[in-house]
């Protein structure tokens, strides 16, 4: 079997990944993302992961590569990793009470032919509404800092998540059916061993 690589280092995705029970390995892509850039939501979400996906895919052409980058978007705003306390605070406060959309990007690519296949995942996520209470006792935990729109539904904050329309595994960070779906493209089947 093809050698795979998950090209990042995210502790959700690889837990994710290794549901399948496919053997893969890590390797940080080292490629910088731009969320400034003036394009959909659901394309910015493709070229980032693909951006990923390439860095790695030049450095191993004995590999699979599998990519991802996932952000919220509410109304105009996309939504990354808030990074400080006041910012997450900001952010979660403007998504309680209110339907938001996870979307996820995603790219495989042989390092060796240069197949590749990108796509985009979406999932509707309503949060209840909070008080000031909660969200600052949340963010006190240090876990909306490091995740795109400051909540995490596999943390603490799965009490404040009371409704999703979509793949669960796509809030934490990849859409496991339908990566699954396209590593069969490129022969790479769930319990077959190859």
């Amino acid at each position: 079997m093809k050698k795979i690589i998950l090209a990042y280092q995210s502790p959700w995705r690889k837990d994710i990944l290794s549901k399948t029970g496919i053997p893969f390995s890590v390797e940080e892509s080292g490629y910088e993302e731009d969320m400034s850039l003036k394009i959909p939501p659901r394309e910015l979400a493709k070229r980032l992961a693909l951006g990923k996906a390439e860095m790695v895919a030049t450095r191993r052409p004995d590999a699979l590569v599998i990519a991802a980058d996932t952000f919220v978007v509410f109304g105009k705003y996309i939504i990354g990793k808030p990074h400080s306390p006041k910012r997450a605070r900001e952010v979660l406060t403007m998504l309680s009470g209110k339907w938001h959309t996870i979307i996820t990007g995603f790219a495989v690519i042989d390092g060796g032919s240069g197949k590749r296949v990108v796509r985009s995942v979406e999932t509707r996520v309503h949060l209840r509404k909070a008080d000031a209470k909660e969200i600052a006792a949340y963010v006190k935990t240090g876990e909306p800092l490091k995740v795109a729109g400051g909540y995490a539904i596999q943390g603490r904050a799965g009490a404040l998540i009371d409704k999703i329309e979509g793949d669960y595994w796509n809030i934490v960070g990849l859409p496991l059916s339908a990566i699954v779906l396209e590593l069969k493209k490129f022969g790479i089947r769930i319990g077959s061993g190859s």
